[in-house]
């Protein structure tokens, strides 16, 4: 495969960079002279960024009389319950040795897979190497000359594990349906369930040897798709079935028959289904809230316009602030693109409360910058509505108390991150807040911290204006992501 190929297929199915896909493409060199040396079959495949399969980028085969491949696999699919192996190694980082997998075209290999990573130490792809295994290919063939097993039966089980001939074929006992079909596509060998299922599906009372699409006319469509390996999921009366199909051929590639592995999803998807909708009302409810706390605000702004005493104004605004902070919060889980997630970006939603509060300030000359330290923290909605409110009421103090006049200044807040603690301090330059301990507004971020976030708070004068403090633990609620940059202002 060339290396315009290679560009070609990552640009296509992958969110891979151009400097990770120069990185394959070097590694991409070396395949043909390794193959060659070590006798083995060797590829890349690169994760596919939708479907959560992988793709084969590249590949490169040893010259031997006789190749496990009839035609290039590059450009196809890479299952994970064919290649278990593959999609570890991507998810882990860690190599897959010597395990076995089933290739494109139904052959059984033993396959080793090790991660390829970029400059940043990410796993970009991974290297795999292929042997064929002993005698994999015979099966049929050995099943034909002993008449007490089926040849399905054999194949089945050296497929599945070596089994000794004494003992019970390992898809007896699984729940799975495990169907072979010989050359003709009649039904050479079900396992329990899969006789259960079709007495199920079909009322035939004698299966054996009969045509499968007579007893399951609902495999046509699998059947009619060409590729040695291939998964689909169907909906037949009220299941929902996920079916794999495997084609099986002999030492000289002649096709011998056709393995069918059906597992049933109907409870796995009524569940999901469930969930779903679930997660649909949940966020009609945040919608719901931030309507209602919309709709206080603007009563609120109503009064206010109507005119009240000069003296209630600051609480007037005060309570708006807050509400302004806790609708926030749903806000941000609105805009969330997956439904069934109410997890808030702390670092964005302190930018949105501080930078509202800063631009509505119009008599104050105020900076606000927000040090995030490479930390992006995620919280669930319940924990960032107490956060939101306790941003507000620290930066409405500062806002208030320590730039009196004309006075300008900068509010400073940052995030810190620790093994087992999160810290939020927020600091301005202002000229102090002495007597402000006793305020509503730090009464409420008191409470809010210890008793909705378990943390602790301190607030003192320093130097040059105010430092508030305040750290909780991190838990399920509460996870910190480490990014590379270091600020946001």
């Amino acid at each position: 495969m060339n290396e315009t190929a290679l560009e070609q297929l990552c640009r296509l199915y992958t969110d891979l960079t151009d400097s990770d896909i120069q990185v394959l493409k070097e590694t991409a060199k070396t395949l043909p002279l390794y193959a060659e040396l070590s006798g083995h079959y060797m590829f890349i495949d690169c994760m596919m960024k939708s479907s959560g399969q992988a793709v084969v980028v590249a590949e490169a085969l040893p010259r031997t009389p006789e190749a496990a491949y009839k035609e290039s696999v590059v450009g196809k699919i890479v299952f994970e319950t064919f290649e278990p192996g593959v999609h570890y190694s991507h998810r882990t980082g860690k190599k897959s040795i010597r395990h076995r997998a089933i290739t494109q075209e139904g052959k059984m290999v033993e396959q080793s897979v090790v991660p390829i990573r970029n400059d940043q130490h990410e796993v970009i792809g991974t290297l795999i190497t292929e042997a064929e295994i002993a005698g994999a290919a015979g099966s049929f063939a050995k099943a034909a000359e002993r008449p007490n097993i089926s040849f399905g039966s054999e194949a089945l089980g050296h497929l599945l594990a070596d089994t000794v001939d004494d003992y019970p074929i390992v898809t007896d006992l699984l729940m799975e349906i495990f169907l072979v079909t010989d050359a003709d596509q009649r039904l050479v060998y079900a396992n329990p369930a899969g006789v259960r299922f079709i007495h199920e599906m079909n009322e035939a009372e004698d299966i054996q040897n009969k045509p499968i699409l007579t007893l399951l006319p609902f495999l046509t469509e699998l059947l009619e798709h060409q590729e040695e390996v291939f998964i689909s999921e169907v909906s037949v009366a009220s299941k929902t079935l996920e079916v794999k199909k495997v084609k099986m051929h002999s030492k000289t590639n002649e096709l011998k028959g056709i393995l069918f592995i059906i597992q049933d999803l109907t409870e796995l998807r009524t569940k999901e289904k469930e969930l779903l909708m679930k997660s649909v009302v949940i966020k009609e409810i945040h919608h719901r809230v931030k309507n209602n706390l919309q709709t206080v605000a603007s009563l609120l702004r109503l009064q206010m316009r109507k005119g009240f005493p000069a003296e209630s104004r600051s609480h007037f605004e005060d309570t708006l602030n807050r509400i302004f902070s806790i609708s926030s919060v749903y806000e941000m889980i609105l805009a969330n693109e997956h439904a069934d997630e109410d997890d808030v970006d702390l670092i964005e939603l302190t930018r949105k409360i501080g930078s509202t509060m800063v631009l509505n300030d119009l008599n104050q000359k105020v900076d606000l910058i927000i040090e995030s330290n490479g930390n992006k923290i995620l919280t669930s909605s319940r924990k960032a509505v107490s956060i939101a409110l306790i941003v507000n009421e620290l930066i409405q103090n500062s806002l208030k108390h320590a730039f009196p006049g004309e006075l300008s200044g900068t509010i400073q807040v940052d995030f810190f991150s620790h093994k087992k603690f999160a810290e939020l301090h927020i600091r301005d330059n202002g000229v102090g807040m002495a007597g402000a301990a006793f305020s509503l507004g730090l009464e409420i971020v008191h409470n809010l911290v210890v008793n909705d976030l378990a943390g602790e708070f301190s607030y003192k004068n320093v130097e040059s204006g105010t430092h508030a403090a305040i750290t909780f633990p991190l838990s399920p609620e509460v996870v910190i992501h480490y990014e590379k940059t270091d600020s946001d202002r």
